[in-house]
């Protein structure tokens, strides 16, 4: 039994290391550790959403939904989309897959920018494909090398704004010319994971582009980041009708859970939530930028517009192993070849304040 060549040279993908995985090896209790690797909203899900996942459990024998009828029917009229413009997936990483059976293959490629997430280059590597890298600029997309990086072949061409993992968010306007330079063989994919997190001046309406029909531009969200659902796995793609129903034609029938779908139905009739994670959010950063300055000298960081800040640490790894010991867990830069620096989730207060104190202990 041989697998297919290409699948053996896979790389394979870092995620932030569990709380329960570090606490088993380090032998710590679960409620001593800090995570602040992974993006998560450290406020937890809304209460609507944990009240709705309490009444789906009472329903876990029978099979999903996998249309998502009523989450899809609330989602496109918060948007102001058709149904059609709607499908959802396993988190948004799911969607990425999606894309590369619909588009990729040895005879085709991706755009993507060097210093984005990962996952879009190992989706081109799945299928055998190519993931065309263009440079980075200033921690973030280099909008104009991208479009220079296209060619005959390229099928995909996929922006993450804000940027995961340096934080950097483009110019709703530089966006808007970008959109108009894609050519009509490629699909312009818009990973808006972190769209909520932005000011109002940074945050990107495309979905205008998608109202007017335009068939070659899709948004990528997920309810994993400021709605707290991580673990639920849930997350959706804004497009074309014809992109939309290709992207249901590959998925598999039942691929997004009856607890998931509810509990992001709830999610979006909590304001209240969301206005407090984003508030959480927005202190937190500003506590960093504050006190960064102040550690070894003067720690450099990337401005950010997400929900998290990459730090020049030095010796990015070391930091992060020894802040483990510290029973707090960071993420790594090697792996995105940022090996001096580390990505730090914005917590709450107290665990802002419990990393920065580790960090200048480990510093000094």
């Amino acid at each position: 039994m041989t697998p297919n060549p290409w699948i053996e040279n896979l790389p394979v993908y870092e995620p932030g290391r569990p709380i329960e995985e570090v606490a088993r090896e380090l032998g710590f209790n679960l409620d001593e550790i800090i995570k602040v690797a992974s993006n998560e909203n450290e406020l937890g899900p809304s209460p609507k959403a944990v009240a709705a996942m309490t009444a789906a459990a009472r329903e876990m024998h029978r099979y999903p939904d996998g249309g998502c009828f009523y989450l899809k029917t609330k989602l496109a009229a918060r948007l102001g989309t058709g149904a059609g413009n709607l499908a959802f997936g396993a988190g948004s990483n799911e969607l990425i897959e999606f894309l590369g059976h619909i588009f990729l293959s040895p005879q085709t490629n991706m755009v993507v920018s060097d210093g984005s997430f990962a996952v879009y280059r190992l989706v081109a590597a799945l299928f055998n494909s190519r993931a065309i890298v263009a440079p980075m600029k200033n921690f973030g997309h280099d909008l104009d090398a991208m479009i220079a990086a296209i060619t005959p072949e390229t099928r995909l061409i996929v922006v993450c704004n804000p940027n995961n993992p340096t934080g950097t968010a483009l110019a709703p306007d530089a966006l808007d010319r970008f959109i108009e330079k894609v050519p009509p063989h490629v699909l312009a994919v818009f990973d808006e994971a972190y769209f909520e997190y932005p000011p109002d001046a940074m945050r990107a309406d495309l979905l205008k582009h998608v109202r007017a029909g335009r068939e070659n531009v899709l948004l990528l969200r997920t309810f994993s980041k400021i709605y707290g659902l991580a673990g639920l796995r849930i997350g959706y793609a804004i497009g074309h009708e014809r992109i939309i129903a290709a992207l249901n034609r590959v998925r598999q029938p039942f691929n997004v859970g009856a607890m998931s779908a509810a509990a992001a139905a709830a999610a979006l009739d909590d304001d209240a939530h969301l206005a407090d994670s984003s508030r959480v959010n927005f202190a937190g950063l500003r506590f960093f930028e504050k006190n960064l300055p102040q550690i070894a000298g003067g720690l450099e960081y990337v401005p950010s517009f997400a929900n998290f800040i990459l730090v020049k640490t030095g010796r990015g790894r070391e930091v992060f192993n020894t802040l483990q010991k510290r029973k707090i867990i960071v993420r790594p830069m090697d792996g995105y070849k940022l090996p001096d620096w580390i990505r730090i989730t914005i917590g709450t207060e107290a665990q802002n304040t419990a990393v920065l104190a580790a960090l200048r202990e480990v510093l000094a």
